[in-house]
């Protein structure tokens, strides 16, 4: 009875093991698995009203329960001010000195404990400014200036801006002439202005997980004295960023970069000893480099260029990418046999290394006993009861912390087949062998043996009886067909389980299928037939060295040949390289198999060339090494180079020595590379059936640097200030630089003078120079000639330019000036011309300014002519009028002086009334039209005659009659349309009012129609008024 209790006993403890005087049931409990854990938290400081939750939620079987630990002390959940609402921890009215520390969540239920990651609680606040003024502080124009933020004390980072005058006006960009640094706040000015002075205010603002707070400082005085001859100067950085940076995986880098200088500096980065990486977007050429989702390629030296027209500034530093810890292996839940062995490995990858520790239900786990802790290993030996529980592998840096958790099972069983019992039918071909299995469930681990019929089963030749309980029968026959039994037993009971065995006929290929040789392209079929047991089914498969091949898909290149049962032929088509190799056919049925293989040759182009290195770089060519390809089956030929660089985006074939590479070669030399250009190259070989896939690209090189060979382009300049030469160029490509440290030298001279002036430029981009000079004639003749220089020396000059220097104004006047009145609405004017000599540069034109007797020159208007003509027509002058008129030459610098003015008094107006009582009468084809005479008051001028503008079938014709005549007699249309009539007096004041009328041949009289809207003339008049223009011109130069 007592044996049965003890039996009794340990069968339960098969099914639980004890945590804390609980009990974990297997097969139904778990241990807790965090799927919420605490994040850490800035509070306001000074907010007592408010609550910080953090969160914490395990899954688990049973449900876990939780507490809380702060700096590795029990969290007190009694306190009123601590409230547990599921697994969050809520801290009302949160105070700074009290609540802050590191908070971990422990998730609890019988199978074990858990620890959560750490969360920390801090407090955030911001200071205000003090509350003294400022220093005023004073600026030159021209020069570089900054303003001190002087944050108040605060946490945690502040974020700055700076606004000007009063809230909120926040300064804007402005070309790059400021920098606010959000390292120190300081605002910086490359290049004072006179209209910078005004009060600045430093903003700053700090943002926390439930609010945001905002201060400014007291106003920061600045003015900017003028200055009308500001010095330009060359750049010189005054932001500059540490000579080591630490960077993040996964978190943005920034680093910042400013410089003062006249003109304002522009700004590039570049990575000194790689390729800037393409993530740093725009900001590669503004003050703050911005690196996103750091990676360990971004690591390396960077440099920050600070250029203008006067010359550079650098300043470098290195970015050491580092990395928090992250798990490359990990342990999983385990079950495992009471009195054996554990072992457990963790690895984590992480810069700094990381330490690893070990935890058990929450508690520190170290070497003592049967635990042996090293590092990321644990091992446990002998196993008991009591090392079940939760086990956390920790791994931590400076950077970081992160857990891995697993569960541990110690398993004690009696055999049981019940849920993996022997087979209860086996087949087996004749002549093959079978393998019978036997895993029932036991802890610990039981003896096994086999029985058939009531004889044990030993080693035999044919029979094998392994340690975990296989039994495998070799060359089975009709007589080994049988029950067969598996036992199995340990300290705590025995059980058993029975299959039987049934031996069927064997599967045998009875047509192999036969090697094949191919063109790439080519279809090809593969035969495979077998025989088979009757009462089975045959199925056959295909594998390509080894490798499964899918004959269901239609559009696959392998496809099953239908036909009967036993035939399993095998169709490719379109046969390719990577086709190529061991085919195997398997006929299968349940019970057993048969193979057999055949080699499959594809030919085809060749494969590509491995292994290719950069080898003696030189500044225009290189050597590339390879090793040979496969030729798949038929000889390479020759090789071909490709190349590509930054300047072409797609691959070129390249020039190499010799031009003909042959198919047995390993190397050869590029030639014809550009200096300081960065390649990649590949290497393709080819046979008679076509040309291969390219090798792996080289890695990037860049080719030596040396002078450069070609001089700038577009070589010219002129106009400018006064006392000024300018001389433009077009940039020189990248291309055509060959070097760093690129720049440009310009040599000028007055034309004939023996000496050469030479200056330097030392910025790749510029495309002009001023040269100013107090003692230098306007538009004086220089030869200009440039060339490029770089670290390895200069180029050769171009073509020699002949420039100018900048033009002034002319400084003769016309002379013999002569106004004379054409109408009461018109004047000519006309000059003697100045003399080229004196016009200071290229003459352009001249400029008529008039202005009535009783107005100021300064109001007078303008007329310009449009090249060097002596005379012009001023029209939209006032009848009976008297002007001043002067006349000055100009050019690209201005107007010279004025002539001595003339002045002249336009026509009396002519006479605001159109002719009266006009009348026509028609006579056959011709019709006559009379009118009065029109009389013309004392103010106005003259009647000298009459014009008529006539229009019929789409054309106009104009008659100029003397005083004398006041009829006209004009031809009709052929057809039964009208005529269209505007008569009109003409004078010395110019043309009269209008009378407007419309004959038509059809009436035998006429009268007048007056020009009124509805009426027939009204739909032409704009037609008519743009005829009596152009008439009326022709009109008077008839006259």
């Amino acid at each position: 009875m007592g044996l049965l209790l003890f039996l009794l006993s340990l069968s339960s403890l098969a099914l639980s093991y004890a945590v804390g005087g609980d009990v974990c049931i297997t097969g139904h409990d778990s241990g807790p698995v965090f799927e919420e854990q605490p994040s850490s938290v800035v509070y306001p400081e000074g907010l007592s009203e408010g609550k910080v939750t953090l969160n914490c939620q395990a899954r688990a079987s049973p449900a876990a329960t939780y507490s809380w630990r702060v700096n590795g002390t029990d969290v007190p959940v009694g306190d009123p001010r601590y409230t547990l609402v599921a697994g969050n921890l809520v801290i009302s009215g949160p105070q700074f000195g009290r609540d802050g520390g590191s908070y971990q969540c422990l998730a609890i239920n019988r199978c074990g404990t858990i620890l959560s990651r750490a969360a920390n609680l801090k407090f955030g606040y911001l200071h205000d400014f003090p509350g003294e003024g400022r220093s005023p502080q004073t600026a030159y124009e021209g020069a570089g200036a900054f303003l001190a933020c002087q944050p108040p004390a605060h946490y945690p980072a502040l974020s700055y801006r700076w606004f000007v005058s009063e809230f909120p006006s926040f300064m804007k960009p402005d070309g790059g002439r400021w920098f606010v640094s959000q390292v120190t706040g300081n605002l910086y000015l490359a290049k004072a202005e006179p209209n910078d002075t005004a009060s600045y205010f430093c903003f700053t603002t700090i943002n926390m997980d439930i609010s945001t707070k905002s201060t400014f400082s007291k106003a920061n005085q600045l003015t900017v004295q003028p200055d009308a001859n500001a010095r330009k100067s060359a750049p010189a950085i005054k932001v500059g960023f540490p000579a080591e940076t630490y960077a993040l995986t996964g978190h943005t880098t920034q680093l910042e970069c400013f410089a003062y200088g006249n003109p304002v500096p522009k700004l590039r980065w570049r990575k000194v000893d790689g390729l800037l990486p393409s993530k740093a977007g725009a900001s590669a050429e503004g003050p703050i480099l911005t690196l996103p989702e750091m990676t360990f390629h971004e690591e390396g030296v960077y440099e920050c260029e600070a250029y203008n027209s006067e010359g550079r500034d650098t300043q470098q530093g290195r970015i050491t990418v580092q990395a928090q810890p992250e798990w490359l292996q990990v342990m999983s839940d385990s079950e495992v046999e009471i009195s054996s062995e554990l072992h457990w490995t963790c690895v984590a990858a992480g810069k700094p290394r990381p330490s690893i520790r070990w935890l058990r239900n929450g508690q520190p786990l170290s070497t003592q006993d049967r635990v042996e802790v090293n590092g990321g290993r644990l091992k446990v030996i002998n196993l008991a009861l009591e090392d079940s529980g939760m086990y956390q592998c920790v791994a931590e840096n400076k950077h970081g912390t992160i857990y891995s958790n697993a569960e541990l099972r110690v398993q004690v069983q009696v055999p049981d087949f019940r849920s993996n019992p022997v087979r209860r039918l086996v087949p087996a071909a004749r002549g093959g062998q079978v393998m019978m299995e036997c895993r029932p469930r036991a802890a610990p681990k039981p003896t096994l043996f086999w029985s058939r019929g009531t004889e044990l089963l030993t080693n035999s030749s044919r029979v094998t009886v392994t340690p975990d309980g296989m039994l495998r029968i070799h060359n089975i026959s009709r007589a080994d067909e049988g029950k067969y039994t598996c036992f199995a037993e340990n300290y705590l009971g025995k059980a058993n389980s029975t299959g039987h065995l049934s031996v069927r006929d064997a599967t045998k290929i009875t047509l192999a299928p036969s090697n094949a040789d191919i063109n790439q392209g080519e279809n090809v079929t593969l035969q495979c037939h077998a025989s088979h047991d009757p009462t089975m089914d045959l199925t056959f498969t295909w594998a390509l060295n080894g490798a499964l091949l899918d004959l269901e898909d239609p559009g696959g290149p392998y496809h099953r040949v239908e036909g009967k049962e036993t035939i399993g032929d095998l169709l490719i088509v379109s046969g390719q390289l990577s086709q190529a190799g061991t085919y195997s056919c398997t006929a299968q049925t349940v019970v057993d198999s048969a193979s057999a293989s055949a080699k499959l040759v594809v030919r085809g182009p060749p494969g590509p060339p491995g292994g290719l290195v950069v080898k003696n770089v030189a500044a225009t060519s290189v050597e590339l090494r390879w090793s040979r390809g496969y030729d798949n089956h038929s000889p390479i030929g020759k090789y071909v180079i490709m190349g590509h660089s930054p300047l072409s985006p797609g691959w070129k074939r390249m020039r190499t020595d010799p031009s003909n590479i042959e198919g047995n070669a390993e190397s050869i030399r590029v030639v014809g590379l550009l200096p300081w250009m960065d390649y990649e190259f590949q290497v393709i070989a080819s046979n008679i059936l076509g040309s291969g896939e390219p090798s792996m690209s080289s890695h990037t090189i860049r080719t030596q640097q040396a002078a450069p060979t070609v001089a700038p382009s577009g070589l010219g300049g002129g106009g400018g200030d006064r006392n000024e030469l300018i001389i433009t160029w077009t940039p020189m490509a990248r291309e055509y630089q060959n070097g760093d440290g690129f720049g440009y030298i310009l040599a000028f001279r007055k034309q004939n003078s023996p000496t050469w002036v030479v200056e330097r430029v030392s910025n790749v981009e510029s495309s002009r120079y001023v040269y100013s000079n107090q003692s230098l004639s306007p538009y004086c003749l220089f030869e200009v000639k440039i060339k490029a220089y770089n670290r390895k020396g200069e180029g050769p000059f171009s073509q020699i330019a002949v420039v100018h220097s900048a033009e002034e104004e002319p400084t003769v006047a016309p002379s013999r000036i002569n106004a004379t009145a054409l109408t009461a609405f018109e004047m000519q004017v006309s000059w003697d011309p100045i003399q080229h000599l004196s016009t200071n540069g290229i003459l352009q034109g001249y400029e008529i300014r008039y202005w009535r007797q009783h107005e100021r020159e300064a109001s007078a208007d303008r007329v310009r002519t449009a090249g060097l003509e002596t005379t012009a027509r001023v029209v939209g002058l006032r009848p009976s009028t008297r002007y001043h008129v002067t006349v000055m030459a100009y050019n690209s610098a201005g107007t010279g002086p004025a002539s001595p003015r003339t002045t002249v008094t336009t026509r009396r107006p002519p006479p605001n009334r159109p002719p009266g009582n006009v009348s026509w009468k028609t006579d056959g084809s011709w019709v006559t039209v009379r009118w009065d005479h029109v009389k013309t008051l004392d103010n106005e001028s003259a009647v000298l005659g009459y014009k008529v503008l006539y229009k019929h079938e789409g054309q106009s014709a104009l008659k100029v009659l003397d005083k004398g005549k006041t009829s006209v007699t004009l031809p009709l249309p052929k057809d039964n349309g009208y005529v269209v009539l505007e008569i009109r007096s003409w004078g010395e004041g110019g043309d009269g009012a209008a009378q407007e009328t419309i004959v038509s041949r059809d009436s035998g009289t006429g009268m007048m129609v007056q020009n009124q809207a509805g009426s027939p003339w009204s739909n032409h008049a704009p037609l008519l008024l743009t005829a009596t223009l152009s008439i009326t011109l022709i009109g008077l130069l008839d006259l």
